[in-house]
């Protein structure tokens, strides 16, 4: 007789080829979806500048950004649209970063700038500056600023206690002190005269009308040292996520993280604000989207921070032309927002769980 023959199925790939297999795999995935991101961001841009009432080619655009000045389109691309869509691209930016980084802070969906009451504590110093004080310009959004950055301090400060400022604890006081700014704002406008509510109601529905040059610098400026400094921690946010006692064992100061992350966030959301206005949902929209666009690893600053840009492009776009009458780009992003929140909620009731 003879012997038998040994067969060998395929060999089987070491755990750690495995392994480094699915990293690079992500990785290009991470690539890959960011340039997509970048590219949408870029075609958005280019068609709110292109399109509306009147449409331009995109020579004349090209021509407008290098300075030159196209017969008939210098004044509404380069006056009236290149400064909107500028804007729009900084302010959804901040927002989406800021967003992002209070959702990995503090490992909760709802801990939102706009969902615990900072946006709504600027608004409130808006309408208090605007009311009764009869101020406006520059002055205004200096006090949202300030205002935004005090609110943000009180809320933490309720919020820490034995050395911590527990993330739950921050999101419950948080939409109690929203609540108490709503309502400051509707006793100024019940006081308000006609004028006045006009002028207020940028900062309560978030506006990209009559966008400045220099509101865009003021945000700019904000982005690139303040997004820098989250940027910077981006690793350590990761560590975060896993847990204050995880993120200690690895060599990560928690409450420095914590303390350092958030007034940089704040920060970003107070100019933004102050430029914007509130727009609402924008910042609690962006980390479930880009985390749904992602998948469950790496960061989600910069993938938030593009989806932010696009969806205030779009929205600001859709609000001028798409509804048979102008509205704000808050009145849009409330629209998709505030659907989801309510299913958030829904959601995190029915599975038992909690804020």
């Amino acid at each position: 007789m003879s012997a038998p023959v040994l067969t060998h199925g395929p060999a089987v790939e070491p755990a750690h080829v495995r392994v480094r297999r699915g990293r690079v795999r992500r990785a290009r995935r991470r690539r890959v979806t960011i340039a997509v991101l970048v590219a949408l961001v870029l075609a958005a841009y280019l068609g709110s500048l292109m399109l509306g009432s009147t449409s331009y080619p995109l020579s004349d655009v090209i021509a407008v950004l290098l300075g030159q000045e196209p017969p008939g389109a210098q004044f509404v691309i380069g006056r009236l649209r290149l400064p909107r869509a500028s804007l729009a691209v900084l302010v959804g930016l901040s927002f989406g970063l800021a967003g992002a980084t209070f959702q990995s802070l503090l490992r909760n969906p709802l801990a939102s700038p706009d969902i615990i009451g900072i946006t709504e504590g600027a608004s409130a110093a808006a309408a208090v500056a605007i009311v009764t004080f009869s101020l406006s310009g520059l002055v205004v959004s200096w006090l949202a600023v300030a205002a935004g950055i005090g609110v943000a301090l009180v809320i933490y400060l309720l919020a820490y206690r034995r050395g911590v400022a527990a993330g739950a604890r921050l999101i419950l006081i948080g939409v109690g002190v929203a609540a108490m700014m709503q309502s400051v704002v509707s006793w100024q406008l019940e006081k308000a005269t006609n004028v006045q509510i006009a002028e207020a109601l940028r900062w309560l529905t978030g506006s990209l009308n009559g966008a400045l040059w220099r509101d865009a610098g003021l945000v700019a400026a904000a982005l690139l040292v303040l997004g820098t400094v989250i940027v910077v921690q981006a690793r350590h946010l990761a560590a975060a996520e896993l847990g204050d006692d995880a993120a200690s064992a690895l060599g990560v100061r928690v409450e420095r993280l914590r303390l350092l992350t958030i007034v940089a966030a704040v920060g970003l959301i107070c100019f933004a604000t102050a430029a914007a206005g509130p727009i609402a949902f924008l910042a609690f929209l962006c980390g479930p989207i880009a985390a749904r666009i992602m998948g469950p690893h790496g960061s989600l600053l910069m993938p938030a921070a593009l989806v932010g840009a696009l969806l205030t492009l779009v929205a600001d776009f859709a609000g001028q032309h798409a509804f048979g009458t102008r509205l704000p780009v808050g009145v849009v992003t409330g629209v998709l927002g505030a659907p989801y929140l309510i299913y958030l909620i829904a959601r995190t009731h029915r599975v038992g769980g909690s804020l």
